[in-house]
């Protein structure tokens, strides 16, 4: 990897300018790639047409190494499918019309029922995106809502629970301090995340309350209250066309969900020898490759639904199999676009050396000690955006922010830490090359760009009250963790709260 300096940021801002512009999304992660290719042949002194083949090295390479992540897709679109040809999710839709009175309780159960699947941020939004569209089709919630409440919880629960594919993966970077280890680290700094407190805090209150909605958000529910919800072009297809049959129950639904649940956790727990080995659950999901067990989970839920629906007679063999062919066909778009996703993040992080770039303007820039904190959350979430990618953006920002918490201030490494954790997530959720973002609108039916647009201004709300209490929090870290951590939450709590009374007033979204 050459050091190619503020070049390294170009490939990025490409990518996200055209798909904000032109709303194409492929077309504008391909113009990313090139850019990138072409910068990195031309620092190595090689020939312009080489930027082509290193092009598709790459997301040749990025495909294999994510293969296991595509088939999960393409066994969850068939999941998906065969659920709803059997009449599932419509026997659901019509068991929650009498369950949930109101647009309130269908919001909050939404909500709910996502935040209890913490377990891996790609399982979450997927499943609760394709289980909970029904519901809150009914009752005229607008898609953009139900993809923020997704993509907004899944990341969220994910950073904050002990066991989870995140949380494993933060505590693989974390060195231990004096007594402390990876997992006090991270609990320590788990109720310090935040954002993704806030976040959490800000989607139920978004819930319950009847006009809490602002800025393109409100556009958007002003529109499906008015004229009601429906497939748009870019997210209409096999499934959204399907005949289901009037004989599924709701259990055809619960079933194959709750076997997905349970085969994903055992399968990652199989993955990373939990048995084998008598590791602890905490060390088996650090060692778990999420991806390859989520697609043994997928396998055996839909193994379930084979013995659940064509023994009942509820569709004939040759139908279901139609149908799931049909849901892999309805992931192809997604997965195209995670390839593409995927493939920039990779010239960015290897080939062009993006995040070091950043991370080296500020090491180098001697800012003031209390100031490490907000720094080093707005760094973070301005490199996960760029970058599209959480994961990666610990693992650069991680070591750097620990070595110089080490050298100038030890006391405020869990607090940085903490912000590092905060702007990766932040960044990652209004990227409209995040996977988690593409994964969320495609389960949830919502447009990739109309999802981004309406969830920015949400987003950033709770980012820039964060950014206040890490500053309180950094100025007042001496005082010790019992007194800054209520001090700062104090604050960011204030400020949430403050913003989300004020700003439905001062921007109400104009109705279409």
């Amino acid at each position: 990897m050459q050091d190619v300096g503020i070049w390294s940021i170009l490939p990025p801002i490409v990518a996200i300018v055209l798909a904000v512009i032109t709303k194409e999304v492929i077309f504008s992660l391909i113009c990313g790639i090139l850019s990138g290719t072409v910068i990195y042949v031309l620092c190595n002194q090689l020939s312009i047409i080489e930027c082509f083949p290193t092009a598709v090295g790459i997301m040749t390479e990025k495909l294999g190494e994510n293969a296991a992540m595509i088939v999960f897709l393409s066994l969850l679109g068939g999941l998906v499918a065969v659920i709803t040809k059997a009449g599932g999710s419509s026997a659901y839709a019509s068991w929650s019309q009498g369950r949930f009175k109101s647009r309130r309780s269908a919001l909050t159960a939404t909500a709910a029922f996502s935040a209890c699947l913490f377990l891996d941020d790609y399982f979450n939004c997927i499943t609760s995106g394709t289980v909970m569209r029904p519901v809150t089709d009914r009752f005229r919630i607008s898609r953009e809502k139900l993809s923020y409440i997704v993509d907004m919880m899944a990341a969220s629960m994910a950073i904050l629970a002990p066991i989870s594919s995140w949380a494993a993966s933060v505590m693989s970077y974390i060195p231990a301090q004096g007594d402390m280890g990876g997992m006090q680290a991270f609990l320590h700094a788990a109720p310090l995340n935040f954002y993704a407190v806030g976040t959490i805090f800000m989607v139920f209150w978004i819930c319950v309350r009847k006009k809490g909605d602002y800025g393109p958000m409100a556009q958007a529910e002003n529109k499906a209250r008015r004229c009601g919800v429906c497939d748009t072009k870019e997210t209409e297809n096999e499934i959204s066309r399907m005949q289901t049959s009037s004989k599924g129950r709701v259990w055809d639904l619960a079933v194959p969900i709750a076997a997905l649940l349970v085969f994903s956790i055992l399968a990652m727990l199989y993955v990373g020898d939990f048995w084998s080995e008598s590791l602890s659950l905490t060390e088996a999901f650090g060692k778990t490759d999420a991806p390859t067990a989520l697609a043994l989970g997928g396998a055996g839920a839909l193994l379930v639904a084979f013995f659940l629906f064509i023994p009942r007679r509820i569709m004939p063999m040759a139908e279901f199999f139609k149908a799931f062919n049909d849901g892999v066909k309805s992931m192809v778009g997604a997965s195209v676009i995670l390839t593409l996703a995927w493939s920039i993040s990779s010239v960015c992080r290897s080939y062009l050396g993006t995040g070091e770039y950043v991370a080296r303007i500020v090491r180098d820039s001697g800012i003031p000690v209390p100031l490490l904190p907000a720094i080093a959350m707005i760094v973070a979430g301005l490199l996960a955006f760029a970058t599209g990618t959480s994961w990666g953006t610990f693992g650069i920002l991680i070591p750097i922010v620990v070595t110089i918490c080490d050298t100038l201030a030890p006391e405020m490494t869990v607090l940085s830490l903490s912000a590092v954790l905060a702007g990766s997530v932040f960044g990652d959720q209004i990227s409209p090359i995040s996977d988690v973002v593409i994964l969320s609108s495609t389960s949830s039916g919502c447009e990739l760009m109309r999802h981004v647009v309406t969830q920015i201004p949400y987003a950033l709300t709770v980012a820039s009250c964060a950014v206040v209490a890490y500053l309180v929090a950094g100025f007042s870290v001496k005082l010790g963790y019992s007194v800054y951590l209520p001090l700062s939450l104090g604050v960011f709590f204030l400020l949430l709260i403050v913003a989300l009374l004020i700003l439905p007033r001062l921007f109400p979204g104009a109705e279409e």
